[in-house]
């Protein structure tokens, strides 16, 4: 199934966890130093956006972006209750969430993603665009806005709070 960001309700409340979907559009990086400072004061507004949970390697020459590959997302766990609260309606990431989190999920009626570690330099063929955001201190870690066609994902917990993990 193909879906477009930024996501709406409607779009999100079809998919199921187990569905396999292409999704283009704009998604943006971050993963823990981000989302530390990303409580505090946020950089982008975050309503019905993807947060791809990400620190991409530099680009090699001739290409827009490194390997890409997904990290681990209950490290994100603590913030995410928060950012679903302000509007964020998916994450990317690989592995299972705490059950808070799964409660903000269904709650927030947003959407889990999964990527598949070990992937990165296949996900990074998908981008088609790179810009930063904010926090260029952070290296690699910076939110960066990736523009991507067709990057392919599971649903890993649906806005019912199913969980392909469970």
């Amino acid at each position: 199934m193909k879906i477009v960001t930024p996501l709406e309700r409607k779009e999100i409340r079809k998919l199921k966890a187990g569905d396999e979907i292409l999704l283009s559009g704009v998604i943006y990086t971050a993963r823990d130093a981000a989302h530390k400072r990303m409580v505090k004061k946020l950089p982008f507004d975050l309503r019905n956006q993807v947060i791809y949970y990400t620190g991409p390697t530099p680009a090699p020459p001739g290409k827009i972006i490194g390997s890409c590959g997904p990290t681990t997302g209950y490290r994100m766990d603590p913030y995410t209750p928060t950012l679903l609260r302000w509007g964020l309606k998916g994450m990317v990431g690989k592995g299972d969430r705490s059950k808070e989190v799964i409660e903000a999920i269904k709650r927030y009626q947003s959407l889990y993603l999964i990527a598949l570690g070990g992937c990165g330099a296949l996900y990074s063929q998908f981008v088609k665009r790179v810009k930063l955001i904010a926090y260029p201190d952070l290296g690699c870690e910076a939110i960066l806005k990736l523009e991507v066609k067709n990057f392919p994902l599971i649903v890993g917990i649906d806005s019912y709070g199913r969980d392909i993990y469970k």
